[in-house]
């Protein structure tokens, strides 16, 4: 196959002078069939995405709506959270996993209610879709306890904070005559979820001292108006290599989030502060300009998307021409404190891991020893400081250790890979799948440790939790041959082929007829691939790089049909 990138230049920066072969792989085949094509469709249009691209949130569009009602779309946002609520009055997936958008929409339309004339055309709808929006904002709160909430991020900030508004708002709202008296009842939290972490919050920034970056990207839950000397608790963050279009000027967000800009926003008062609100005023622009209105959680997140996509097709040998600018852009954002997916967003080891695999599989590695920066005893953890660990953060991170042994700090690293590979077979589920915090699907967290455990080949125990995994996927096939947490995704199936044709060589017959079956549920496409499923403040799915896993498993899927064995890197 010929895959390519940029030669390096002197120095370690990489040239541009054309795209050359990075380095020969097993498999060579042709770039003639519709998955070659799809995915070099989806490669050539990486560069003109500088934001990445992702769907929409229906939390962050309704704090915009509750923050911002002076930002340009505004009707458009409040028509985008009628259109998308269910009959059942909620909004978002299914379970504790509609908590967030449902309490975040219900806060938002309770204040446009108060002020129809911003959205006459749909004000008719409004006293109907706030009413069973509360009724089942109740229904969700009572079933749903800390133990049982979806590890979204700032959950436990974003529920107590959005429950404490709207019942602000219930006691200043006249109730309409045919109201239901249980539905305007205040919400409440209950078992373990209470406002002690969001209280500590708003003390730090209420008292001007430093917030934590992790926090930032939730601050519309406990932003604070400006000190009495006009200064924010914090600002916004400096130009970005990704952020813009190369004009020089700040990236103006605050957390990599809409929300949380439009949050700071408000804590500024131009009469008493020098702090330029304008770059912030941009981002926000810029956002609900791409998107029509509605917005999407985290954003930019091209380093994201641009890692994720490049890994995701070398490593299934999909023949594709890299333009140089990517492995450029991937170097450009490493810095020695790792990568961050954007601008406003801490550098966290997960994309650290996936960049620096990245451009080991362009020809162009970087050194891995800044992912020791993100030790926590036997495994690395996603930020400094996080509460709990993600199996897929160490598993991509095995999978750079693997591609990138030897070099500076060999013994500290070989170490490393060892206890990782090992933390990932103690974290396997009996039934041999894995969970994690970033996704809500096993397939995805299974596809992650299954390839690190079978390329990093470290032993009879993580080549024993493969076969679990082969196993518990072959289990778990649907009878129309698809995968998926609550129904049959083109996703999840990606996965599960993965898994069976890229872990095990040769896979058995059974894999291979596993595999073949779901792949009828693969189509090459850059277009959106199914529901969201991936974790931010509330589902997402980053849709160019959920198309790259498709196109992928398809490839993989395809060559098999025509060899009958896959031959993986």
């Amino acid at each position: 196959m010929t895959v390519t990138g940029s030669r390096a230049a002197p120095g370690g920066a990489p040239a541009t002078t054309g795209p050359v072969p990075v380095r020969a792989r097993r498999y060579v085949g042709p770039v003639t069939d519709s998955w070659d094509r799809a995915a070099q469709e989806i490669v050539d249009r990486l560069p003109g995405q500088s934001w990445g691209r992702t769907d929409v949130s229906v939390y962050e569009t309704a704090r915009l709506v509750s923050l911002a009602p002076w930002l340009t779309g505004h009707r458009a946002r409040v028509r985008h959270l009628l259109a998308s609520q269910q009959p059942d009055g909620s909004w978002g997936g299914p379970g504790g996993y509609a908590l967030v958008p449902t309490l975040s929409a219900v806060e938002a339309l309770l204040g446009v209610a108060a002020v129809p004339a911003a959205v006459r055309s749909t004000a008719t709808s409004l006293p109907d879709a706030t009413m069973r929006g509360l009724t089942a904002a109740h229904r969700i709160l009572a079933a749903t306890t800390g133990g049982t909430l979806p590890d979204t991020p700032a959950a436990d900030l974003i529920v107590p904070a959005l429950v404490d508004r709207i019942n602000q708002r219930l006691r200043h709202r006249p109730r309409p005559p045919a109201s239901d008296p249980a539905a305007d009842a205040p919400l409440r939290l209950r078992g373990e979820l209470d406002s002690g972490r969001l209280d500590a919050a708003r003390r730090l920034s209420a008292g001007g001292r430093p917030v934590p970056t992790k926090l930032l990207h939730a601050y519309e839950t406990f932003a604070h108006r400006a000190a009495p000397l006009g200064r924010p608790a914090v600002a916004t963050v400096p130009a970005h290599p990704l952020a813009g279009s190369g004009t020089g000027r700040p990236a103006g967000t605050v957390g990599g989030s809409p929300a949380a800009t439009a949050a700071w926003l408000a804590t500024i008062d131009p009469a008493r502060t020098e702090v330029d609100p304008a770059p912030a005023r941009r981002y926000l622009e810029t956002v609900v300009r791409v998107h029509h209105g509605p917005v999407p959680c985290a954003t930019p997140v091209a380093v994201f998307e641009r890692a994720w996509v490049l890994t995701t097709l070398l490593r299934a040998d999909v023949a594709v021409l890299v333009p140089p600018e990517l492995p450029g852009s991937l170097r450009a954002a490493l810095t020695p404190a790792g990568a961050a997916t954007g601008a406003g967003l801490p550098p966290d080891a997960d994309t650290t891991a996936v960049v620096l695999h990245c451009l080991a599989l362009l020809g162009q590695p970087a050194d891995p020893a800044v992912l020791l920066g993100f030790r926590a005893g036997d495994h690395i953890a996603t930020w400094p400081g996080e509460d709990g660990a993600s199996v897929t953060t160490n598993a991509h991170a095995l999978d750079t250790l693997q591609a990138l042994r030897g070099g500076r700090r060999a013994a500290d690293l070989d170490v490393l890979h060892r206890s990782i590979s090992a933390w990932l077979c103690d974290q396997q589920q009996p039934d041999g799948s894995w969970q994690d915090r970033w996704h809500a699907s096993p397939y995805y967290a299974t596809a992650a440790c299954a390839l690190a455990l079978s390329a990093a080949g470290t032993g009879a125990r993580p080549a024993a939790a493969v076969l679990r995994a082969v196993d518990w996927v072959l289990r778990t096939q649907r009878p129309d041959g698809s995968w998926g947490r609550w129904h049959g995704t083109a996703e999840e199936t990606a996965y599960a082929v993965r898994i069976l044709l890229a872990t095990t060589d040769p896979p058995s017959e059974r894999m291979l007829r596993a595999a073949r079956r779901g792949a009828a549920h693969l189509v090459p496409s850059t277009a959106d691939q199914g529901p969201a499923l991936w974790h931010d403040k509330d589902l997402y799915q980053p849709i160019t790089v959920v198309a790259a896993e498709v196109v992928a498993a398809g490839k993989l899927a395809h060559r098999a049909r025509l060899t009958g064995v896959n031959r993986h890197a």
